[in-house]
């Protein structure tokens, strides 16, 4: 719970109470300063996970089986990757500067240690408010599940989460900001509510069995679990084909994500009409998260992928990292 004693430090003084002190009738006063106080957002405190939980599956790409533990990590920490093949000393820490680009998914690497398709659940962690977390892996690649986020977000749900002393590091966009690459482009707007919004739009001209498709949503750890979560890689019939030609992806059947041909899901059927476009939201939560910071802002993407995503969080560290989310009057 917020501490009381914090509202004096961060509160100003509104024009509510100016208005007052020249005479203003006190009932006037009181709505106007009610609704200015809680027009105002205060940075939560930093959330770790309870206790230890873990997750079982294998790498799409590998086929190798893996096992993530998710631990609690004290305030400040953020979120670390620990290679434990490797030794507890393969660390990697989620963050701009740990990312590789290896093409279709976000990986991370420090030193000669190396994570791979580690956006799932990076959204995870950040849609639940989980700011610090060491996830102790035994592979390289993070395990594909049914290829939504659903498995993570189970895991973390099932030890729920505790609160540590400290605020957590806001990212408040304060003015538009636009990066694109040929038909792909991403931006950021201020928000309207204080708030994290996202919206993505697919667009696949070519193969009508996808089309063009739209997400909006608000970025809560509730609408994440009920509408964002259960959405899951798709890829189509021809670039699953060429992955098997490169010896990638064996191990994965049509069950275990979504793969489309010119009718549609080969043996599997959608959860939502538009889960293509809700699952690039999760991608984009995922590769956002690397900025290590809560984000307030309204971030519009449409066809951007892991790389332009990247860039993106970049950018936006560049530019707004440190900047104090301020109250509205």
């Amino acid at each position: 719970m917020r501490r009381l004693a914090q509202v004096p430090r961060l509160l100003p003084v509104p024009h509510s109470v100016a208005k007052f002190r020249e005479g203003q009738g006190l009932l006037t006063f009181i709505e106007s300063f009610t609704a200015t106080f809680f027009d105002m957002t205060f940075p939560r405190q930093q959330r770790t996970i309870r206790r230890p939980v873990a997750v079982l599956g294998f790498g799409y790409y590998s086929g190798k089986d893996v096992r993530v533990e998710f631990r609690p990590a004290p305030a400040g920490a953020g979120i670390t990757f620990v290679r434990e093949d490797l030794g507890f000393g393969a660390r990697i820490a989620a963050c701009c500067e740990n990312r590789i680009e290896v093409p279709r998914r976000t990986c991370l690497r420090a030193g000669s240690a190396q994570v791979d398709m580690v956006e799932h659940i990076l959204a995870t962690l950040s849609a639940l408010q989980i700011d610090n977390c060491e996830i102790v892996v035994d592979q390289a690649e993070m395990p594909g599940c049914d290829g939504s986020a659903m498995a993570f977000v189970a895991a973390v749900e099932s030890v729920g989460a505790v609160e540590q002393a400290a605020e957590v590091n806001r990212l408040e966009i304060t003015e538009q900001v636009t990066i694109s690459r040929g038909d792909s482009w991403i931006e950021a707007f201020p928000s309207r509510g204080n708030s994290y919004t996202l919206d993505y739009t697919v667009d696949y001209p070519h193969d009508p069995a996808i089309g063009y498709q739209v997400a909006n949503l608000e970025v809560t750890p509730e609408l994440f679990r009920d509408e964002i979560a259960p959405c899951r890689t798709f890829v189509l019939q021809s670039e699953a084909d060429e992955m098997l030609r490169a010896g990638l992806g064996k191990r994965v059947r049509s069950h275990d994500l979504l793969i489309f041909d010119a009718k549609g899901p080969v043996n599997n059927r959608l959860r939502f009409e538009n889960e293509c476009a809700r699952h690039k939201a999760l991608d984009v939560i995922g590769d956002l998260a690397l900025t290590g910071c809560e984000i307030v802002g309204h971030i519009v993407a449409h066809r951007s992928g892991h790389r332009l995503n990247a860039a993106f969080a970049q950018e936006l560290v560049r530019r707004f990292a440190g900047v104090t989310l301020k109250a509205t009057a």
